[in-house]
Formats: structure tokens, C-alpha cells, sequence
């Protein structure tokens, strides 16, 4: 928890203690340094950005874009999504969100100089999906640029629906093949498809890289 009770007033750890009793819930202070509670249940997504348009607006925030980033409940968990949309990016416990993240109960949101704390009491933890998990997974620039040339043609109206070859990516990305090749390997390490068939490899990479909101269609665009 962000705000340990000795930070508290009476009145604060008073309102904190309720709106645990109700549910879902983030906590933050805003500009005055007052404590804000903001609920999420019976709520499917919200977004947060700095203009007044956003269901959580942090207009003294500066470094927060007009619409940073969105909330979104996926069959019974939060996510924080950032796919492009701010200009100083999303971070959770410190790491830097890529596409989506999901939320786990006391989870600090990081958005311009803005701390923002999610809380899910009483949730017990469950299996993630592999799709899930996968948005977990830190990459690096030049695989994450491989990443996006791989699922171009099966993410892209008109494209060939089977994913780029080591060939075709060295051509766009202007590497060679074989550090292509490297950087694949990597990504089948990271995404646990180490153990599939080599002919299945690289459409399930594909796939739960799309799914998982590690390549996005503003990553395919651009």
C-alpha cells in the first residue's frame, strides 16, 4: 500500500477502510495532496488522462497526457492499457507498461508525477492465461521491432495471414538474417514456445503477441 496508515489522517484511514469494504477501488492524492478514492465496480472501463473529459482527470498533473491511458475489467481483472496514447508513457510498480498490464492488488500506477494506487482486497490470486502472461514480458527494442514485423501480414488487412519470414524482416528491418534468427530465438524463450513444434513456432508467437497487446495496430501503422 502507497499511503501507510502512519501517513494518514483518522479521516483518511476512516475512508480508506470503507471503500475497502465496497470493492475495487484506486487511491491517489491530488493536487492539493488531499486523498482521493475513486470506485470501480460496477464499472467496465475508465480512462485517466489530464483534460476534465476523462473519468479520472489529474488536470494539475503537467506531464500527463489529455487522455493517457485506459482501465479495462477482462473477465474479472483489471488492466492498465497504454498503447500509444500518452506522451510520457505508463508504468507499474516502475516498469514501463507496453499495450496492456494486469492490475494486482496494491499495485502502484505511475502516470506523468501522478502515484496512483489500485486496490482489490479480498481478491485471491488466480491463474494468469497465457496471453495474459505474455504481456508480462519485457522486451527489448530490436526484438520488439522483429515482434511487429513478424505479425505484420497476419494483423494487416490484406495480408498474407501467415507470419514474416527471417528473410522478409531482415529486409524491412535492414539486419542481417542470422541476427534476425537471434532475436526470434529470444522471443520464442520469452514467450514460452520454446517446447512447440518448429512449424507452430512463430503463429503462436504471433498470436499471443497480438492478443496480449505487445503489438498493437498503432505499432503496425507506423
Amino acid at each position: 500500500m502507497a499511503f501507510p496508515p502512519h501517513s494518514l489522517t483518522p479521516s483518511e484511514l476512516a475512508a480508506l477502510r470503507e471503500a475497502e469494504r465496497q470493492g475495487v477501488f484506486l487511491a491517489y492524492r491530488d493536487g492539493s495532496g488531499d486523498l482521493r478514492l475513486m470506485p470501480l465496480e460496477g464499472v467496465g472501463r475508465a480512462t485517466i488522462g489530464r483534460v476534465e473529459e476523462n473519468d479520472l482527470a489529474l488536470g494539475w498533473d503537467p506531464e500527463v497526457s489529455r487522455t493517457h491511458a485506459q482501465l479495462e475489467l477482462v473477465g474479472g481483472d483489471w488492466t492498465l492499457i497504454d498503447d500509444g496514447l500518452s506522451r510520457n508513457g505508463s508504468f507499474v510498480n516502475g516498469d514501463r507498461v507496453v499495450g496492456r498490464k494486469r492490475l494486482a492488488d496494491g499495485d502502484t500506477l505511475g502516470l506523468g508525477r501522478t502515484s496512483i494506487v489500485f486496490r482489490a482486497p479480498g481478491r485471491a490470486a488466480e491463474s494468469t492465461a497465457v496471453a495474459d502472461a505474455a504481456a508480462l514480458v519485457r522486451l527489448t527494442s530490436s526484438e520488439r521491432r522483429v515482434l511487429v514485423a513478424l505479425c505484420r501480414p497476419i494483423a494487416t488487412p490484406g495480408g498474407s495471414g501467415v507470419p514474416a519470414g527471417n528473410r522478409e524482416i531482415a529486409d524491412e528491418l535492414h539486419l542481417s538474417p542470422a541476427g534476425v534468427k537471434t532475436h526470434t530465438r529470444a522471443l520464442f524463450a520469452k514467450l514460452g514456445i520454446d517446447d512447440l513444434p518448429q512449424y507452430h513456432k512463430r503463429t503462436e508467437l504471433a498470436r499471443r503477441a497480438l492478443e496480449a497487446g505487445l503489438v498493437t495496430p498503432r505499432d503496425l501503422s507506423a
